[in-house]
This record gives structure tokens, C-alpha cells and sequence, in this order.
């Protein structure tokens, strides 16, 4: 009975959202004479809020299905079971491709709902175009999940318990992850839709772009955050000891945060100089296209990879389908309309503008990079029919000595001015933090005795970010002082706006990102043992020694829990470090899981292998050890960025001096 109650709110949802989309744009064209347009845009919000409602109706309905075990629904027998504990029955339902796909589109209805319902400053027949391309959008999806993968198909006969959540899945990641990275995924759905509404109109301002950038750095944010989530998940769950692995289906949320950061930077160009219109646009568009493009690397079944959903290309084909008619249209669109909306004001090649347009050319030409690796592949199969793989090297290669220039902009870019910027500006705060840069580079490569390039050009250009960024909030606090001279730190920094603030705990989040990166790939270590009950393996400044391994009986799984305790080389006790290798029940699944011990500057990491069978190593186990010298920069700098992101959407200029929205 839940099931279809669910069914009939998505087919009533697609419905509306038809509906929706159709009166919109008809109604803005004139087609109800001229209706005024604060009534049509309230009656735009109550059938968005319909929508929503549906949606999260059919939502609540799948999550219910699997708590309460219904394996008359086909989606809930094949990823749970009577055993699993109830907080992954949650996860589960969006653990399969049809579950994750309605998770996906309630975060779109929440998007759209949210725009619905925000108060900006722009026309309401502009507000009308924007929620009436997310509605239309948003029936393609809807018709996806009803017509090729409905999470609410019935199985007869009714199997008496199902077969269980893939054991990779059954993590705390599953359960944040996921939500994190379609929040971000789906929030440039607005921005692509703000596009839409502008190139409709045939124009582009200032107001445009101020009122589009609150909403892409919130998605940035969602974005960063869960692929940083994803990240850490793998590196904690698969036992491989790395935390990215250049998997095809990373690369997909890999290039829409790339086409956000440049979009992130242009739209500072847009909203403060009216520049870089067309372009602006063009990367509005993309970085949806390139969401798009990821759904359907991981659901149509092109790929293998541990984080693909899918396996039946027939879904892929409906998903190309959409991703053609969304993004051709739009395409189309700006190619009819750009002409109309220019490219805006002329700068200096010495200005704020060139160094922001220069980290957009970077940004793009990594993308570029990315998008070639995880696609060439691809092409080759089809049109050679002969399998191929871009790896780890390539993208690597590729990859740093793009961004590491990228790196350097940034930290100069606080220090510019827009229009033109007389390169002694640069001099001196580039000269101190270079300076402090070579300083602390001369003490970590005499600290750890080793010397390569790569690790010294990390080093120096994130040091030299910092650096500079920390300098120039220092000089912006006290100058933002200087009118009342005993004025406390507190009141200076909260004169400084909240977006700038933003902008200090992004670009130092990309600093400490990138040493966490040059430490832990340069210094990092791996050693794989047998050993018996008593032995020692030492890592790093480490002592590994195994007491010996327990079984362990948990509701759904059976674990061989090893027992190691971890101490310094003074003999001193710091902790013990229990690696599972378990067997669930169900699937007959063996899977590994890791401990790991975290301090400020490294992990330790224990993965248990297989008991050795020889009668001359009795009791013996494989065992491998990791040491990760700063890896929790990795993760902290990430958190950085993803705050920065978040902290620029509350600077007092996204507050709307009107309470109404201006007809």
C-alpha cells in the first residue's frame, strides 16, 4: 500500500511539475493576457511546494519500505535484509540505483522549493523562467524514475528475506556521503537555470550575477564537502591505503567542481566589473552539463568501478537521452542569444579581472585533462571495441602542473586591483611570502632529510599561499580599523564583508590541501608482513605488534578481529588497533576494514590479510601497514574550503533591501 501511495506522488509530481514548467513560460510570454506577474509567480510557489511535497511524500515511503523489511518491493529484496541493522536499512534507500536516483531528485525539488521561496532582487517574471527550467528539468528526471528505474516495482512471489546491502555500502559514509554530494551535484541546477532565464530575456547584469553566486557557492560547497566525504570513505573502507584513485566515477564529480571553481571566479568578475558575460554564462551551463554527464557515467552502466550503481545500459540510453535534449537546448539557446548579451567591460592585463580570468583558462584546461582520461577510454571501446585504461600516471603529470600555477594566482589575487594593478603591488607582499616559503622548505627538507622537486614546489607554492592570504587579511583588518583606532580585533574583522572572509578560508583550505597532498605523497610508506602472535613490523617512527585475532559474532556479519598495539619507538603504548576481516551472512561477502590510528600528523593504517596456512607459521597472519605522514590535511583543507563556500552566502549584500520581490 506504501508502495503505490509512493508511485502515484511521483506520477502526480511529474505531472504538476509539467504543468508547472508549461503555464510559466507560457504565462510569461503573455499568453494569459498579461497577467500581472506577482500572482502568477505566487501561484508558480504553491505548485513548486506541491511538487516538493510529492516527492518527499514518495521519499519518506521508500525509507519506510526499508525499515520495515516490505520485500514486495523488488528495490528493498535485493538491497536489505531481515538482519541489517536499522540506520543502514535507512542508507539502503538510497544504497541502489533507483534509490539513489529518487534521492537525487528530491534534492532537486528541495533546490527548486528553495528558490521558490527566497526573497532577491530580481523581476518576478525573470524568478518565473528560473522556477518554470528547474520544473521542466525536473520532469525529465521524474519521468526516468517512473519510466526506467522505479524504486517502488513490485516482486512476486514475496521473497522471505531479502539479499542484503552490498557490504562497501554498509559504512557511516553511505549515510552522509551520498546526500552531501547530490546537494552539490543538483545546486548548479540553479545556476544553469538562472543562465536559461537571462538568455531568455536577452540580457545579463550585474544583478544576475550577484544573485547567482550565493546559490553556486553553497553548491560548490555541498560539492566539496562530498567528494572530501567520498574520499575519506574509500580510504578508510576499501583497504587499499589511498585516498584517490583517479576511478572514472571520481573524475565525474572531479569536473563539475573544477567548471564551479572557474565559475566561482568569473561570476566575481560579472557581478563587481560586468565582464566576462558570455563566458560566464557558458560556464553556467557546462558545469550542469557536466553533472549531467556524471549521472550518467555511474548509472548507465559504461563504466566498472566501485562507485557505479548501475549495470544495464538500457537506463543509460534514457539518461543520454536527457542529457542531450538539456543540454543541446541550452547550448542552442546560447548560441541564438549570446550575441545579445556581449561580453562586457574591457580590462588591463594587469588587473583582477586577467588573474581571474587566468585561473578560469587553468581550471578549464584541467578539466580538459580530467574529462580526456576518463572519456578517451571510452570512445576507444566504442569505436575500436577494444578495452583501454588512462591511470594514475597520466592524470598526475597532467594534473599538478596545472594547478599548482593556479595556486600562485590565487595568492596574488587579494593583493590586485580591478581594472589595472601596478606590478609593484605585487612586489612586496609577493617577496615576504616567497621568503617565508623558501625559509620553511629549507627547515622541512633538513627535518626529514629528503629533497624532490615536486615536493618542494608543493610545498613552496602552498606555503606562499598562505602566507600571503594571511597577510593581506592582516592588512585588511587593520585598516578596516583605522577610523576608530581602539577599536577591539572582533569589531575590526566583522567590518571586513562575510564574502571576503569567505574568500580567506577557501584559499588557505586550498593551501593546506595541497601540503597534506606533497607530504603524504612523497613521505608516505608500505610494508606487508607475516606475522605471528608476538611479532613486530615497524613503520615509519612506529611499532606494529600483533597479539593475535579474536572472532567476533555482530548481528549481520561474522569478524576475524585482529588486535595490534601500536607504539613509539621508545616502547611507549599509544594505542590498540583492532583490523576486521568480516564474512556477512547473507552474501557470503568477505570484506576488509581497516584501523586506523590519527593524530595531528600521520595515520597509521592496519589492514588484516588472510591466516597463513603453514605449519611452520602457525597462528601467522598477512598483515599490511601503512604510514601517512599529514594525510588530515587533506581532509582539514577540504573542510576549509567547503566553510569558506558556505560563509560567503550570509555577506550582508545577499540580504534583499525589499521585503516583496519587484514585479
Amino acid at each position: 500500500m506504501i508502495a503505490l501511495v509512493s508511485q502515484f506522488s511521483l506520477a502526480l509530481a511529474t505531472v504538476l511539475a509539467l504543468f508547472g514548467a508549461v503555464a510559466g513560460f507560457a504565462a510569461v510570454r503573455g499568453v494569459y493576457n498579461h497577467a500581472p506577474a506577482v500572482p502568477l509567480l505566487k501561484s508558480i510557489q504553491r505548485n513548486v511546494l506541491l511538487v516538493s511535497g510529492l516527492v518527499g511524500t514518495a521519499f519518506i515511503g521508500l525509507i519506510y519500505s526499508f525499515v520495515i523489511s516490505d520485500f514486495s518491493v523488488r528495490n528493498v529484496a535485493e538491497n536489505s535484509n531481515l538482519t541489517l541493522p536499522v540506520f543502514y536499512k535507512v542508507a539502503a534507500s538510497w544504497g541502489s540505483h533507483e534509490g539513489s536516483f529518487l534521492l537525487w531528485v528530491l534534492m532537486f525539488a528541495g533546490w527548486t522549493q528553495a528558490v521558490a521561496w527566497a526573497k532577491f532582487e530580481v523581476s518576478a517574471c525573470f524568478k518565473v523562467r528560473v522556477l518554470a527550467t528547474l520544473q521542466l528539468v525536473l520532469v525529465g528526471f521524474l519521468l526516468y524514475l517512473l519510466v526506467a528505474s522505479n524504486p517502488f516495482e513490485f516482486l512476486y512471489p514475496t521473497p522471505i528475506d531479502g539479499r542484503d546491502l552490498n557490504p562497501l555500502l554498509q559504512d557511516i559514509g553511505m549515510i552522509i556521503h551520498p546526500p552531501l554530494l547530490y546537494m552539490g551535484y543538483v545546486g548548479f541546477a540553479v545556476t544553469f537555470a538562472f543562465a536559461v532565464a537571462g538568455l531568455l530575456e536577452g540580457r545579463f547584469d550585474m544583478t544576475w550575477a550577484r544573485w547567482s553566486r550565493p546559490w553556486t557557492n553553497v553548491a560548490w560547497a555541498f560539492l566539496t564537502m562530498g567528494i572530501a566525504l567520498g574520499s575519506w570513505w574509500a580510504y578508510r573502507e576499501l583497504g587499499w591505503g589511498g585516498w584517490w584513485f583517479w576511478d572514472p566515477v571520481e573524475n565525474a564529480s572531479l569536473m563539475p567542481w573544477l567548471a564551479g571553481t572557474a565559475l566561482i571566479h568569473s561570476l566575481a568578475v560579472s557581478e563587481k566589473r560586468g565582464a566576462l558575460r558570455s563566458w560566464t554564462l557558458l560556464l553556467a551551463l557546462t558545469t550542469f552539463a557536466l553533472s549531467l554527464l556524471g549521472t550518467f557515467l555511474v548509472r548507465s552502466g559504461v563504466l566498472t568501478s566501485v562507485h557505479a550503481f548501475a549495470t544495464d545500459p538500457e537506463r543509460g540510453v534514457f539518461i543520454l537521452a536527457l542529457l542531450f535534449i538539456v543540454v543541446g537546448s541550452s547550448y542552442i539557446l546560447y548560441a541564438l542569444k549570446t550575441g545579445e548579451v556581449g561580453q562586457g567591460g574591457n580590462f588591463k592585463a594587469t588587473g583582477r579581472e586577467s588573474l581571474l580570468l587566468s585561473n578560469n583558462v587553468l581550471m578549464s584546461a584541467a578539466l580538459v585533462a580530467v574529462m580526456l582520461g576518463t572519456l578517451y577510454p571510452l570512445v576507444v571501446e566504442v569505436i575500436g571495441g577494444r578495452k583501454m585504461s588512462v591511470g594514475q600516471p597520466y592524470f598526475e603529470a597532467m594534473f599538478a602542473p596545472i594547478l599548482l600555477p593556479a595556486v600562485l594566482l590565487m595568492a596574488l589575487g587579494p593583493d590586485s586591483r580591478w581594472r589595472e594593478t601596478r606590478l609593484a603591488q605585487y612586489v612586496k607582499p609577493g617577496v615576504v611570502a616567497m621568503g617565508v616559503a623558501l625559509l620553511v622548505l629549507v627547515g622541512a627538507a633538513l627535518f626529514n632529510g629528503y629533497f624532490s622537486l615536486l615536493w618542494a614546489i608543493g610545498v613552496v607554492c602552498a606555503v606562499f599561499m598562505a602566507v600571503a592570504t594571511l597577510a593581506h587579511a592582516a592588512v585588511a583588518t587593520r585598516k578596516a580599523g583605522a577610523a576608530a583606532p581602539e577599536s577591539g580585533l572582533l569589531y575590526r574583522m566583522r567590518r571586513l564583508s562575510l564574502s571576503y572572509w569567505g574568500m580567506v578560508l577557501a584559499h588557505l583550505g586550498v593551501a593546506v590541501f595541497v601540503v597534506g597532498v606533497s607530504w603524504v605523497k612523497t613521505f608516505e610508506t608500505e610494508t606487508d608482513a607475516v606475522l605471528k602472535p608476538g611479532e613486530t613490523s615497524e613503520i615509519g617512527p612506529w611499532r606494529v605488534t600483533f597479539i593475535g585475532v579474536d572472532s567476533v559474532q555482530r548481528q549481520n556479519h561474522v569478524a576475524a578481529l585482529g588486535v595490534f598495539e601500536l607504539t613509539r619507538g621508545d616502547g611507549t603504548l599509544i594505542h590498540l588497533l583492532e583490523p576486521e576481516k568480516r564474512r556477512y551472512q547473507s552474501s557470503e561477502q568477505i570484506m576488509t576494514e581497516a584501523a586506523i590510528h590519527s593524530d595531528w600528523f600521520s595515520d597509521v593504517y592496519v589492514g588484516l590479510g588472510d591466516a597463513v596456512q603453514s605449519s611452520t607459521n602457525a597462528g601467522a597472519w598477512g598483515v599490511r601497514l601503512y604510514y601517512k605522514p599529514l594525510i588530515n590535511l587533506i581532509w582539514w583543507g577540504c573542510a576549509l574550503m567547503a566553510l569558506g563556500g558556505l560563509v560567503t552566502v550570509f555577506d550582508r549584500r545577499y540580504r534583499p533591501k525589499k521585503a516583496g520581490v519587484a514585479a
